[in-house]
């Protein structure tokens, strides 16, 4: 059922691994026409065709003001981004899109008094120095690579516009996100979503993480879900505003080997571990996100047990259709 909004949202990075999906949920809420798909180089195919699109490169602020001026947008989903992997082959870039993009979004946002922002974030402003048990809200920030230190700029900045010039911006400190839809692009998360291609397609795996790294997670319906949900949460209830933690399960490669096994029990996994395996050693294996919890309601669907089903009933489908 839509809901019936003269309003307009842009979704920037809309054909991204997140946008691709976050965009039909919108319209399905907020109706077609009400969700204008930001594009860049990346082409929209599939449903991302069936609405209205416009040309963004954030790093050119007057594309940007463009598209608020003739859409009359109201509300912008910012998630453009070079991820971690990507961001350490060009760092200059990722400082480029992940900064001064981001700044360019909270100044049209300011200038055009844009009603609310989403601006997410990542797990990877965490560092070695940060405890990688339970992590905190509120802890030490050094990351080590050019995406972390973007993200850790990134929410500094929003919180800036908060408080300075009061501009509704919020975000999520994302931990590895999981979908049978779209290919993730570069991040060191990514042997997540291809360990179930190749077990469905190859029934063998070679894995660039050692077999008992950690890490956060979540399968990518309850990554709209809270995107979502934070965005329709009362400014009231938000003690933060650009980096809640949000969580749902933390596993290790072995794990979810030994998951995928019980349906397809001739799969094989290879371990090779490469330099991603750095990266991750530098981030939290478990997420405290009980203020996410506690102040707008978060409780995520699904666990490792029920993404993993879900994963290879749905990519089968796909796959052998």
């Amino acid at each position: 059922m839509s809901v019936k909004n003269n309003k307009k949202i842009l979704v920037t990075g809309a054909t991204g691994q997140i946008g691709s999906e976050l965009v039909p949920e919108l319209r399905r809420i907020y109706g077609l026409d009400n969700i204008i798909v930001g594009v860049h180089k990346k082409k929209p195919v599939n449903d991302l065709l069936e609405g209205p699109s416009v040309y963004i490169d954030v790093v050119n602020k007057k594309t940007i003001e463009t598209a608020v001026e003739n859409f009359d947008i109201d509300t912008i989903y910012h998630l453009a981004a070079i991820l971690s992997v990507a961001g350490e082959n060009d760092p200059w870039l990722a400082w480029k899109i992940n900064v001064e993009g981001t700044y360019n979004i909270l100044e049209v946002a300011r200038e055009k008094k844009i009603s609310k922002i989403f601006c997410p974030s990542s797990i990877a402003v965490f560092g070695s120095e940060t405890p990688r048990v339970n992590t905190p809200q509120n802890t030490v920030m050094q990351p080590r690579t050019i995406y972390g230190i973007t993200k850790v700029t990134g929410e500094l900045l929003c919180n800036y516009y908060f408080n300075k010039f009061n501009v509704d911006v919020r975000g999520l400190r994302y931990p590895g996100i999981i979908s049978n839809k779209t290919l993730p692009g570069g991040g060191t998360t990514d042997y997540a979503v291809e360990i179930f291609y190749e077990a469905i397609q190859n029934k063998k795996y070679v894995c660039f993480l050692e077999p008992n790294t950690i890490l956060p997670m979540m399968y990518m319906p309850d990554c709209i879900k809270s995107t979502i949900m934070l965005m329709n949460t009362d400014l009231s209830k938000l003690n933060y505003h650009s980096n809640y933690n949000v969580s749902a399960f933390s596993f290790s490669p072995e794990n979810l080997y030994d998951e995928i096994k019980k349906f397809i029990p001739t799969f094989e996994i290879i371990y090779k571990p490469d330099y991603r395996q750095k990266i991750a050693n530098s981030w939290p294996q478990t997420i405290n996100d009980s203020d996410a919890r506690n102040d707008w309601g978060w409780n995520p669907d699904f666990n490792l047990t029920k993404m993993v089903e879900d994963m290879i009933i749905t990519l089968s489908k796909k796959i052998n259709s």
